[in-house]
């Protein structure tokens, strides 16, 4: 059987009759038709409020005092300390670390943003580490364990991500 535009029908269940307002004290829902008395529920287009609205009463949003400021131009890192490479299972002796890397490993997870490696914790293992970023105590822990350290530019890690067809914008 093929299904025509014109079979399609409301089901039954939908035919239910809305409530007949203001029709009398005797009705039930006569008068004030279920609405209480004054204000601006009782009145037609009334009851939607802005969010933050207090009845006329200054909002809390006006009666706190504004502070701080946001920095337009500040740029946004994956942060990383070596004691995460320390740690880690997948990083032994003479492996290249690089973002793609830890995010293959689930070490990190914002793809968008470059890598800033700082030098929290003790490395023991020489590996080679990619970054937009290094802290001077990461480049001398990482070198005192005969590592390298490769620095990959903010701009050019970002085209590269873009290359490669990401659109996660709120990462």
């Amino acid at each position: 059987m093929v299904l025509k535009i014109e079979d399609i029908r409301k089901p039954k269940a939908d035919k239910k009759k809305s409530k007949r307002l203001g029709r009398g004290i005797g009705s039930g829902r006569g008068k004030t038709s279920g609405r209480g008395h004054k204000g601006a529920k009782s009145r037609s287009g009334g009851g939607v409020y802005n969010p933050g609205f207090e009845g006329g009463q200054m909002p809390l949003v006006r009666r706190v005092p504004k502070r701080g400021f946001t920095n337009k131009w500040s740029k946004e890192w994956t942060i990383i300390n070596i004691d995460n490479f320390q740690k880690s299972k997948f990083i032994k002796n003479g492996t290249v670390v690089d973002k793609d890397f830890l995010i293959a490993n689930k070490i990190i997870k914002k793809k968008r943003l470059p890598l800033r490696v700082l030098g929290k914790g003790k490395l023991t293992k020489s590996i080679t580490v990619k970054a937009g970023y290094f802290s001077l105590s990461a480049k001398k822990a990482i070198e005192a364990a005969e590592g390298k350290i490769e620095i990959v530019s903010y701009k050019e890690s970002i085209k590269r991500i873009e290359s490669k067809g990401t659109s996660e914008s709120a990462l």
